[in-house]
């Protein structure tokens, strides 16, 4: 009977997902939806008192979206969300074929995320590399736009010395001041918002006050040899995060393994775990647990980024 309620699941979500026409494009596209709404009249008047408008999810994949389509894979995002969907219905079957019920969530998010671990890499790739050239970058743009005072005129003359995907990003921004929007400010909170580096974003704040205040921009430098003192302290711990993040696999596998070797050394536990909702109930805890330290673990052992306050 068991058998026959999956196969009606089943079915069921490949009909619903055809009669909406879930396709991988339909998904990116209704994903990216915010980015091509108009304007309100509340964001124009946040805009024009100097405020950031764009929801963080929207940058977030925005971000993710031109990380990809920079390393020539733009049409995985889309392929990541149509598998994500699709790996949330194989947690959820999982979960209903070994009946327990309190799994479902667990297993469903746990699947889900497979996708974006995969994308993860590739993103990582893409930011670290962004960060070993914004230095060079920033210093070689700030300099010249102590020397200029104009920050377009400081991009134009450091431009063929960018490497990518910086060049691309910059190129971005010259066309974005020079036959788009004649508002500066906005020019520079676009280009903040393609680069996702707080010692990135703290130089875009203190470029858009040296627009109002020129004598600001002696404070430019400081920030930018931030990021070498960033990449110093990296050097230093990323040993001892990788042992964290190894030692934290090993933990989360024995708690796994202790479920087969259950099984072995005595049956009637293994049955008890298995089959009474008491069971249950500890073993959706024991994956709820595992998932959410998961989380934690990737979160905490990631490189340190500047943080304004002097927190990660």
């Amino acid at each position: 009977m068991t058998f026959l309620y999956l196969i009606c699941f089943l079915l069921l979500s490949v009909g619903i997902i055809l009669l909406l026409g879930l396709t991988p494009d339909r998904v990116m596209k209704d994903l990216s939806r915010g980015e091509n709404k108009g304007p309100t009249l509340r964001s124009r008047t946040l805009r024009a008192k100097g405020k950031q408008t764009s929801h963080r999810l929207t940058v977030g994949l925005r971000r993710v979206r031109d990380a990809l389509e920079t390393t020539g894979k733009g049409g995985r995002f889309a392929l990541a969300c149509a598998l994500s969907l699709l790996f949330m219905l194989v947690g959820t079957v999982l979960a209903i074929a070994i009946d327990n019920l309190f799994l479902i969530p667990v297993l469903a998010l746990a699947m889900a995320l497979i996708p974006f671990a995969f994308l993860r890499r590739t993103i990582t790739y893409y930011r670290n590399h962004i960060t070993e050239s914004l230095e060079t970058a920033l210093s070689s743009i700030t300099a010249s736009y102590i020397r200029t005072d104009d920050i377009v005129t400081a991009v134009e003359e450091n431009i063929g010395y960018l490497r990518p995907p910086l060049r691309d990003i910059f190129a971005g921004f010259l066309a974005d001041c020079t036959m788009i929007r004649a508002n500066r400010k906005e020019c520079i909170r676009s280009l903040q918002e393609k680069i996702d580096n707080t010692v990135f974003a703290d130089w875009c704040d203190t470029l858009i006050a040296c627009e109002d205040d020129r004598s600001l921009k002696h404070t430019l430098m400081p920030i930018v040899t931030k990021l070498t003192d960033i990449a110093i302290v990296n050097r230093d711990i990323k040993a001892m995060m990788t042992a964290a993040r190894t030692e934290y696999f090993v933990m989360a596998g024995m708690v796994l393994a202790n479920i087969p070797l259950l099984y072995l050394l005595n049956k009637d536990w293994y049955a008890a775990l298995m089959d009474t909702v008491p069971g249950k109930i500890v073993l959706a805890i024991c994956g709820a647990a595992i998932l959410v330290t998961g989380i934690f673990a990737f979160k905490f052992t990631k490189p340190v980024e500047y943080r304004k306050g002097g927190g990660r």
